[in-house]
């Protein structure tokens, strides 16, 4: 017998749908408050040493937080090659500005704290500034395009093929909802890293981070409930015509997909995954509760449940798609026909289960290690801290 034909190849595939979801939420989760801290960095500190405490808060932790997003980028060429080639190149644009705000990131941390130029170090803040809000942004506005179809269709020989030109498929992603995804992404992000503050800072930063974070708190309640009366509305679903051949070659030419109804059709097929709409709206609220009570390790915590369902919902109602086409539903990617073969999704899932453990373990050391709060000796009297 085959080794990996210990497990079959549609579970394999179910496998790896979760575990990208895994790694996607796992950024959002971790980075998320980085990138939160990272936009209220201007606004919780009025002078050099207060907005340093808040750097300090996620200086040593931001590196390995990243690690998450590079797993994910990883397991999506690995795993699901057709997603990885057409999603990079009809989002390469908005790809390209991400990465330039995560390569400028770190940059700002090294350099800001070089020179006692005020100047110099407010640069450096508007730019840790930017690699927060630019990628929080953007990536909701790519998923509030993935929900409505992105334009893009194969040929018979499996060429992506997409519709218009390069500068016109860009603007084209700054659509009326994707940009109430993206705000609510950035809000959602924003209030994660009051939060976080909350629990790492103290005094006028933490204050400031969570009356700023009860703000933007409620408008991720409201936009997530706009986009989902959107969704419900406002943009058409996609069905599978006939049933999915779950163990059949990745060819999605071969499954007939049509346009039809909303994508909430699938909460009627399947309700246990309201759960995850209702974690999103339930773990906000008290997030937002936390914060206006001055509540800290709860609050990061309701946050983390909040974004956890928000995140989840997306994936859930979507299933069995993940990259739906606009202009030839019949090239739609699905969790069927858009993945490795059945021996690479093996030999990955053997390597996963030997090395997440590992991340994790080190992950959890390093917090056990930075455990506490960020004080403003913490940053004045250590040649260490940023």
């Amino acid at each position: 017998m085959i080794l990996f034909e210990l497990i079959s190849y549609d579970a394999l595939r179910v496998i790896w749908w979760l575990l990208l979801g895994v790694l996607l939420i796992g950024f959002a989760l971790s980075d998320g408050f980085d990138m939160g801290v990272g936009v209220l960095l201007p606004f919780v500190g009025k002078t050099d040493v207060e907005r340093r405490i808040a750097i300090n808060t996620i200086g040593p932790v931001w590196e390995g937080n990243q690690v998450w997003f590079i797993l994910g980028g990883g397991a999506i060429f690995a795993a699901w090659p057709p997603l990885y080639a057409v999603s990079f190149s009809g989002f390469y644009l908005a790809m390209f500005l991400i990465l330039a705000a995560l390569i400028v990131r770190p940059v700002a941390f090294k350099y800001r704290s070089k020179r006692e130029d005020p100047r110099w170090r407010t640069t450096w803040d508007w730019a840790l500034f930017a690699g927060g809000a630019v990628p929080a942004l953007i990536f909701g506005v790519a998923v509030g395009n993935v929900l409505q179809g992105v334009p893009f269709e194969f040929t018979p020989e499996l060429f992506a093929r997409y519709e218009g030109a390069f500068h016109a498929k860009f603007a084209g992603l700054l659509n009326p909802f994707a940009l109430l995804a993206g705000i609510v992404s950035l809000a959602m992000l924003t209030t994660h890293g009051a939060a976080w503050l909350s629990f790492k800072a103290e005094g006028v930063v933490a204050a400031r981070a969570r009356a700023i974070g009860s703000v933007t708190g409620v408008v991720t309640i409201a936009g997530y409930a706009l986009a989902g009366l959107w969704m419900a509305f406002g943009i058409e679903g996609y069905a599978l015509l006939d049933p999915a051949v779950a163990n059949g070659p990745s060819n999605p030419l071969y499954s007939e997909v049509v346009r039809t109804g909303s994508w909430f059709s699938a909460y009627a097929v399947r309700p246990w995954i309201a759960l995850a709409p209702l974690l999103g709206f339930f773990g906000m609220v008290m997030a937002v509760l936390g914060l206006r009570a001055g509540r800290e390790g709860s609050t990061l915590l309701w946050s983390k449940l909040g974004i956890f369902g928000a995140i989840s919902s997306v994936g859930l109602t979507m299933f069995p798609f993940i990259l739906p086409s606009s202009i030839d539903p019949r090239s739609s990617l699905t969790v069927w026909d858009a993945s490795s073969s059945h021996q690479t999704l093996f030999v990955m899932l053997v390597s996963t289960a030997i090395f997440m453990p590992i991340i994790l373990a080190y992950t959890a050391w390093v917090y056990k290690v930075l455990w506490g709060k960020v004080t403003e000796s913490d940053v004045t009297d250590s040649g260490s801290a940023y």
